[in-house]
C-alpha cells in the first residue's frame, strides 16, 4: 500500500507543476502611459430603442395615466437607470421599423395608429425621453419606404424655428424651442428589410436623402452628423460603394459616418439557448463574438483607402449577442433572458472598440430594454438590471478617455475543442488624469491573476469593482434582481506592479490611486 501511495504522489508531484502554472501562473502585462492612443469616444457606449416587442411600450412609455411611477408617461424607475449609465446617444425608431415608419402619425393631440403601433409613443415623446436622461438623439430616417420630402420635413418639425410652418406645429405640441438632432442614420440595412437595395442603389439614394435633409437649429453646439448604411459582418459591397462615392463627392452632400451591423449567434439563425447553456455554448458564443475585431480591421481598411484620414467614423449601431426567444415569449418580440455570458460578451465588445478607437468612434448595443442583449428587463411594474447593465456602469469611466496600450501574453482557454484568448485587458486615462484598467478573465473554470508593470504611473493601490457570477449562465430575475451584481475590488501596487486575480468568466474595473 505504501509503495502504492508513493508511486501515486510522486505521479501527481510530476504533473502538478505544470497543472499549477497553466492555471496560477500570473499573466504579466505591461502599461506604459507615455504612449497614449486614440480618444474612446464616449458614443461608443451608445444605445438602440425600437418599436420591437416590449422595448418601447412597457420598457419606456407606460402612459400619462399609468400606476407604474411616470413622468409625462416615461417611466421614473428606467431614466434614473439610464442616467446612472451616462448614455451619449440612443438610436430611434428602428432598426428595421424605422424604414416603414411614418413620423406623421407619431405627433400632435390625435394619434393614428399603424399595424401594431399605436404611435402614442413618437417625436415629441422619444425627444422628452432623451432629455430626461440626459443623451443626444440618433434618429434613423425612412429611407426604405418614404421620400427624401418626409424625412426633411421631419427634421424641419424638430429643429426648425417657430418662423416655419412646421415649427409652430411642434409649438402648439408643446414644444416651442427646436430640438437638437445630433446625429442622422440615412436608412437602415437597406441591403435586406430596409429595401434590399443593391450598394449602387443605395448610394444613389443616400445622395438625394444627405443633400435634401438638414437640421435648421441655430443653437447647437455641434453640426448634426450623418450617417450612411454601411455593412453587415463580412460583406464589403456597401463599405467600397459608399466609400467610393464619398472620396469622390460633391459640395452637394457629405456624410460623417458608415454603420456596421454585428450580432454574436453561434451561427444564423439564431439558436442558441439564452438560460440552461453549459460551458460549451458560452465558449461557441465567445468565439463568435470575437470575430468583431476581425469585421472592423476588414471595413476599417476599405474605409482607410479612401479616407486615410479617418474623417469617416465607422459607427457599429447594432451589436450584441442575438439568442433563441426565451422560451414562451412571442419569437417576433426577439425577447432574450441576459446572463453572465452575456456581460463577458459585452466586455469584448466594449475593449475591441477601445483598441479601435481612431476608426469606430460609435456603436450602439442592441437593444436597450427587453429586446435582444438588453440592459433593464421590465414586467408591470417591476424592473431589474442586467449583466450587461452593470458591465456598461462599471465602463463609465471609460467615456472620452485616452487609449492607454497594454501589451501582455493572452494565454488560452480551451474546452470542448474550443480554444479561446484565457484573457483580455484595456486601460486608459480619463481627462482628470486618472489611469483605468479592465480585465476580462473568459476562462469558465479558473481564475487568474495578472501582474501589471505601471510604467509612468505613480500608484499606491487600486480600486473598482468585479462582476462574477455562481454559473455561466446566471441570470437576474424580477424574484432575484441581484444574482449577478456588481462587487467593490481592490489591490496594492508594490515594487511599481499591481496584482489582482479576477474570478472565472469576469470582468473588473479597476481605477488607480
Amino acid at each position: 500500500m505504501r509503495l502504492l501511495i508513493s508511486a501515486a504522489a510522486i505521479a501527481a508531484a510530476l504533473m502538478l507543476p505544470f497543472a499549477v502554472h497553466a492555471a496560477d501562473a500570473p499573466v504579466q502585462v505591461t502599461l506604459d502611459a507615455s504612449k497614449p492612443g486614440a480618444v474612446i469616444d464616449r458614443h461608443l457606449f451608445g444605445q438602440f430603442a425600437e418599436h420591437l416587442g416590449s422595448g418601447i411600450y412597457g420598457g419606456i412609455w407606460v402612459g400619462k395615466d399609468s400606476k407604474i411611477p411616470n413622468t409625462r408617461g416615461i417611466r421614473n424607475d428606467v431614466v434614473a437607470a439610464l442616467k446612472a449609465l451616462k448614455v451619449p446617444n440612443v438610436r430611434w425608431p428602428g432598426g428595421c421599423f424605422a424604414d416603414q415608419y411614418n413620423w406623421r402619425r407619431g405627433v400632435g393631440p390625435e394619434r393614428k395608429p399603424a399595424v401594431g403601433e399605436p404611435n402614442t409613443f413618437g417625436t415629441d415623446e422619444f425627444m422628452d425621453f432623451a432629455d430626461q436622461i440626459g443623451t443626444e438623439a440618433y434618429l434613423s430616417v425612412n429611407l426604405g419606404s418614404g421620400t427624401a420630402m418626409d424625412a426633411a420635413e421631419w427634421l424641419e418639425y424638430m429643429t426648425s424655428s417657430t418662423d416655419s410652418a412646421l415649427g409652430v406645429e411642434r409649438a402648439k405640441n408643446g414644444h416651442p424651442e427646436p430640438y437638437q438632432v445630433a446625429i442622422l442614420g440615412l436608412g437602415n440595412e437597406s441591403w435586406d428589410c430596409g429595401g434590399a437595395m443593391s450598394a449602387d442603389f443605395y448610394v444613389n439614394e443616400m445622395k438625394r436623402f444627405s443633400h435634401f435633409i438638414r437640421s435648421y437649429s441655430a443653437t447647437s453646439n455641434q453640426p448634426m452628423k450623418r450617417v450612411a448604411v454601411g455593412p453587415s459582418g463580412a460583406d464589403t459591397s456597401y463599405t467600397e460603394a459608399v466609400m467610393k462615392a464619398w472620396n469622390g463627392r460633391s459640395w452637394s452632400w457629405d456624410i460623417e459616418g458608415l454603420s456596421l451591423h454585428f450580432y454574436a449567434t453561434g451561427g444564423w439563425p439564431p439558436h442558441m439557448s439564452d438560460i440552461g447553456f453549459d460551458e460549451k455554448d458560452y465558449a461557441v458564443l465567445l468565439k463568435d463574438s470575437l470575430r468583431l475585431d476581425d469585421a472592423i480591421k476588414t471595413h476599417s481598411a476599405i474605409m482607410d483607402k479612401y479616407d486615410p484620414e479617418k474623417k469617416v467614423a465607422l459607427v457599429v449601431d447594432e451589436w450584441g449577442t442575438w439568442l433563441a426567444p426565451t422560451p414562451g415569449s412571442d419569437p417576433g418580440f426577439l425577447v432574450q433572458q441576459n446572463s453572465q455570458r452575456d456581460a463577458v460578451v459585452a466586455a469584448l465588445g466594449i475593449n475591441i472598440f477601445a483598441r479601435h478607437a481612431d476608426r469606430v468612434r460609435m456603436a450602439n448595443i442592441a437593444q436597450m430594454i427587453n429586446v435582444l442583449q438588453a440592459m433593464i428587463l421590465t414586467n408591470e411594474d417591476k424592473m431589474l438590471l442586467t449583466p450587461t447593465y452593470h458591465v456598461f456602469h462599471m465602463y463609465v469611466p471609460f467615456q472620452d478617455a485616452t487609449f492607454v496600450p497594454l501589451t501582455f501574453d493572452a494565454g488560452t482557454y480551451t474546452t470542448d475543442g474550443i480554444t479561446l484568448p484565457r484573457v483580455d485587458a484595456v486601460a486608459a486615462k480619463d481627462k482628470a488624469g486618472k489611469v483605468w484598467i479592465a480585465v476580462t478573465n473568459l476562462d469558465a473554470k479558473s481564475p487568474v491573476t495578472l501582474s501589471v508593470s505601471l510604467a509612468g504611473v505613480k500608484a499606491t493601490k487600486a480600486s473598482g469593482q468585479t462582476l462574477s457570477a455562481p454559473k455561466v449562465d446566471s441570470v437576474n430575475t424580477f424574484d432575484a434582481p441581484d444574482t449577478v451584481a456588481p462587487k467593490a475590488l481592490s489591490a496594492k501596487v508594490a515594487d511599481g506592479k499591481l496584482n489582482i486575480t479576477v474570478a472565472p468568466a469576469s470582468v473588473a474595473v479597476l481605477g488607480l490611486e
